[in-house]
């Protein structure tokens, strides 16, 4: 109980996950007195399990870090049946061991096995070795079992908090490129950004900006010995290339970020160009501004709110700032100062449903409605919220509806499921009221009626309309 106590102090005591395998690999060989600890974590994209960190001995540096797939070798075995494997001498010999060249493992004869389960779900492996024969008791095995049942909900908590600082990293890299170019009229200050930006962002070697002609606009660094091409696209048109070197390979979560550089970098090429002419640098600022002091305040009420699941909290805030992000997109592709509502809602649909939910109907009714700009960002933040509310706790129908008359713009959102008893009145609605009451003017509605029905009024009052109304033969 001492062993298991104190091993359990040690892991929980910080959330960077480097640091906490390696304490798991420190305790676990102290607990058990072995001459070697291996600790792997599951690699659910590749099915593989990678060794993450050792003690008593260690990866030859500048090689590549050994992998297995789950029932090859000994520890993928016992990650595979989800249950221990000892073997007390001539481990080398069993026809399971997988030997790795920079890994002296033929030094030990006996090797105890576990898997690493937080609630049925495999986090990883880890096995303790001797060097002399070594059959480890009942008792032995239990407690590596219990150690690594108490150390996969420390592993679970800190894969959360990597993937939090990720994002984190991923919207101050984002929002760095935004200001950038917003607050520059010369591309050549754009691209600089952009590049310098990129490299600090992934801890590449060097990075440019080649444009559709072959001509390089802004080289940085060095070449890598791994490189990725991403292509830049602005009305399904290529205008250049953003090329980034490292000498390590390219995660996918690089590759998500890199994606996301690489559209901001079209649009700022795009842009850079029409500023150079004295067009759209003024509107430009002003939008990106708006939007980042919006995502600001999200993320600012979202901390605040109370007993809050981390994961969900990261997904709906990544939610919000996709949903500004698509107001800005649609803007940016019309080139105008107002926006077509049943074109972004249609869009934000989409983009919520995908990948997300199975079995559920959603049906829609959009007429064409037009909402200036800023006003269009605190709709589709709205409708975000309420589409998501239905997607997540309503049944299996779901039904949108957008109408504009007399001056008036209505969104009705209805679903089948359990009406407000299920919906809740958490941090998603506490934001709905205040866009619909500040932003849009408007009135919002919920009613149990079989079910969930969110109704949104507020006046229309768009600049388009002013301008129509003043040039009928628009």
């Amino acid at each position: 109980m001492a062993l298991l106590t104190r091993t359990t102090e040690v892991v929980n005591s910080s959330l960077d996950l480097q640091e906490v395998m390696e304490a798991i690999a420190h305790e676990v060989a102290a607990a058990l007195e072995t001459d070697s600890a291996y600790v792997y974590l599951y690699d659910e994209r590749t099915d593989e399990l990678v060794l993450r960190a050792t003690h008593g001995t260690s990866v030859t540096l500048e090689t590549k870090t050994p992998r297995m797939r789950r029932g090859e070798g000994i520890t993928g075995a016992a990650a595979a049946d989800r249950a221990p494997v000892m073997i007390a001498a001539d481990a080398h010999l069993d026809p399971r061991f997988k030997s790795f060249p920079n890994l002296p493992e033929d030094d030990y004869a006996s090797i105890l096995a576990v898997p690493i389960l937080a609630r049925e779900k495999l986090e990883g492996a880890l096995n303790v070795r001797t060097k002399d024969p070594r059959a480890f008791t009942q008792a032995e095995v239990d407690l590596l079992m219990t150690i690594a049942g108490q150390v996969a909900q420390s592993i679970e908590h800190a894969k959360l908090y990597a993937q939090a600082q990720r994002r984190v990293l991923e919207l101050e890299a984002l929002a760095r490129i935004s200001e950038a170019v917003s607050e520059s009229l010369y591309l050549e200050e754009s691209l600089e950004a952009i590049v310098q930006t990129t490299v600090e962002s992934t801890n590449a070697t060097g990075a440019a900006v080649v444009l559709e002609d072959g001509r390089i606009a802004w080289p940085e660094g060095r070449a890598g010995a791994h490189a990725v091409r991403l292509p830049l696209r602005w009305r399904g048109r290529t205008i250049g290339e953003l090329v980034v070197d490292r000498d390590t390979p390219f995660s996918d979560d690089d590759r998500q970020l890199l994606e996301a550089i690489a559209s901001q970098a079209a649009v700022a090429l795009e842009h850079g160009r029409m500023a150079l002419r004295g067009v759209l640098a003024q509107e430009i600022h002003h939008r990106v501004k708006n939007n980042l002091q919006t995502v600001a305040s999200l993320l600012r009420l979202q901390a605040r709110a109370a007993n809050v699941d981390p994961q969900k909290a990261l997904g709906d805030s990544v939610n919000r700032i996709l949903a500004i992000a698509a107001v800005h997109e649609v803007l940016t592709e019309h080139r105008e100062d107002d926006v077509e509502l049943d074109v972004l809602i249609d869009r934000l649909r989409s983009m919520l449903v995908q990948g997300l939910v199975a079995g559920k109907e959603v049906s829609s009714s959009l007429d064409p409605v037009w909402l200036e700009g800023q006003r269009a960002t605190s709709l589709a933040l709205v409708f975000s919220e309420l589409f998501g509310n239905a997607l997540e706790h309503g049944g299996g129908a779901i039904s949108i509806t957008l109408s504009g008359h007399d001056g008036e713009v209505v969104l009705m959102i209805a679903d089948d499921g359990e009406g407000m008893q299920a919906a809740g009145d958490g941090t998603g609605l506490s934001i709905v009221r205040a866009l619909v009451r500040d932003e849009l003017g408007g009135e919002l509605t919920l009613v149990d009626d079989d079910g969930l029905r969110a109704e949104v009024r507020f006046p229309a009052g768009t600049r388009k309309d002013e301008r129509d109304d003043a040039n009928p033969h628009r």
